[in-house]
């Protein structure tokens, strides 16, 4: 007797134990389980009216709200497949997920139906344009479409190996790739949060992480699973979180190291009467040791590091607390908790391994390449069997970040073989920045990395080589780059250089740019 892992099963446990709680809290909004589903199976029946069969995709471009939420049940319930879109994109990188992705249906916040109107003509396989808030000309109102739709769907059967999501993450090119998420991934990915966190019924989840990062780290369908409450605010900012975690009683929320930065840096008389004992998680770039330290001290908050990648679904260790870690010093427990940590149960098996493939030694010094194999790991890029098949070689999945393993077998990332830039925990591709600065009239070369920075972790450092003869300055370049880039993605410097120091056969020495910068020639 076998039945498929997925999300939906938990959904359906908690439609028969936790139908009477309070679900949803959005502003003035609140639901109990039994309206919250009532409401994503009306939308399941409309969006099967519209045409939506098992497969086919639905994108999302949405901050956290209670219809964001609606869309991770409603779309896979009926067999479709979710595509979360990252808010903080341009307009232009909105088109081309739609058209890759293939969306035949995009639903979208009031703040961005103008950006998805500019780029209409860009996507003609979308056929049905739906407005999570607002009326607009040409765009059809989602409670509207509630209203007037019954609760009855025909539900899909699942197959836990197909796609439940397809979320776009960047990578060392410009465009963005596909991850083919499967509902056995999420589930499992689901499970490791239960035995790991001890979320229950008793949480009240504050939603600072926005959704769509690979699915809000799974915590759409986690919190659901245990009747927990989902608490929707609509950005992360450092005074509306404490004033909800106030007037909520927040127990529990995810977020960037950036966000904890901003949170550890709010004024005496905002966090005041802010509860102790909230259980923060945290991933997307390792935190400091001191923002853990300070969060914890000040706050008296518990800060668990994770850590994963959207490709395996998205967590795949953590640094878990043991007995010992109790009696340390709290600057130096804060360090272990900064290290990415050991194994989710279940989820996946995770080594340091050498350039031959073997296990480093566990001396905390010795650097490999972490690699990934088992349930969490993605289906794979989709439409790209050349990126699955270099990120996928015998059997396991390759991040491109380099770390040590200590002897206590805890991770801990030093570096990346990426250029990937993680910054605020949205990933910036190096190379995308550069094919923009490339454009200005005055600019020959550019090369683009990432150098650390008190709030964001890391933000992009752009070095120039002018034309000859030509002219320009930093602010001219940053209003350039404004201009053709999401605003995250800008670079926070830029350096004029005579040349870009390079190998012999003309690669960028990025590691020079970096670290060892006093080589550089500047102009």
């Amino acid at each position: 007797m076998e039945t498929p892992l997925s999300p939906l099963d938990f959904a359906r446990r908690a439609r028969r134990l936790y139908a009477d709680r309070e679900a949803v809290i959005d502003g003035e909004r609140r639901f109990t389980y039994r309206e919250f589903f009532e409401r994503c199976d009306r939308w399941s029946s409309a969006l099967q009216k519209l045409g939506v069969k098992p497969g086919d995709r639905v994108a999302t471009i949405a901050p956290n709200t209670h219809a964001h939420l609606e869309a991770f049940y409603a779309i896979p319930q009926i067999g479709a497949v979710i595509v979360p879109i990252n808010f903080r994109l341009t307009a232009a990188d909105f088109a081309y997920i739609l058209k890759h992705s293939g969306a035949k249906v995009v639903c979208v916040h009031a703040d961005y139906l103008d950006a998805v109107d500019s780029i209409r003509d860009q996507v003609p396989g979308v056929e049905h344009f739906i407005a999570f808030s607002g009326p607009k000309v040409g765009w059809t109102n989602y409670e509207a479409m509630l209203a007037a739709s019954s609760p009855d769907f025909a539900p899909a059967e699942v197959v836990e190996t197909e796609m439940i999501a397809l979320n776009y993450t960047s990578g060392t090119t410009a465009n963005p790739k596909g991850v083919m998420v499967t509902h056995r991934n999420t589930a499992m990915n689901i499970m490791g949060h239960l035995m790991h966190t001890r979320i229950t019924a008793a949480d009240r989840y504050l939603w600072v992480l926005p959704m769509f990062h690979a699915n809000g780290w799974c915590f759409v369908w986690t919190i659901t699973a245990v009747g927990g409450r989902h608490i929707c605010i609509p950005k992360a900012d450092p005074r509306l979180i404490f004033e909800t975690i106030k007037s909520e009683d927040v127990t529990l929320l995810c977020a960037a190291p950036t966000v904890l930065i901003s949170i550890a840096n709010v004024p005496e008389n905002v966090r005041h009467g802010a509860p102790r004992g909230v259980r923060v998680f945290t991933a997307g770039a390792p935190p400091a040791a001191a923002t853990i330290e300070r969060v914890e001290g000040e706050l008296g908050w518990e800060i668990t590091h994770v850590y994963g990648l959207t490709e395996v679904s998205p967590i795949v260790t953590i640094s878990e607390p043991r007995p010992e870690h109790a009696s340390l010093n709290p600057a130096v427990r804060a360090v272990i908790k900064a290290r990415q940590g050991v194994e989710y149960l279940a989820n996946a098996e995770v080594r340091v391994v050498d350039d031959e493939g073997k296990e480093v030694a566990q001396d905390g010094a010795t650097m490999g390449e972490i690699i990934i194999r088992g349930n969490a790991v993605m289906k794979g890029y989709y439409n790209d069997p050349a990126a699955t098949a270099k990120a996928i070689r015998n059997g396991w999945f390759h991040s491109g970040d380099a770390a040590v393993v200590h002897p206590d077998g805890y991770i801990e990332i030093r570096d990346r073989w990426k250029d990937i830039i993680i910054s605020g925990g949205e990933n910036i591709s190096s190379v995308e920045v550069e094919g923009v600065l490339l454009r200005h009239p005055a600019v020959q070369e550019s090369a683009v990395v990432g150098l650390p920075h008190e709030k964001w972790g890391e933000t992009p450092q752009a070095f120039i080589v002018l034309k000859p003869g030509a002219e320009t300055t930093p602010e001219a370049l940053r209003l350039f780059c404004r201009e053709h880039l999401a605003h995250f993605k800008v670079p926070h410097g830029f350096e004029f250089i005579a040349e870009l120091p390079k190998t012999a056969t003309g690669k960028i020495q990025k590691y020079v740019l970096r670290g060892g910068r006093a080589n550089i020639t500047r102009q």
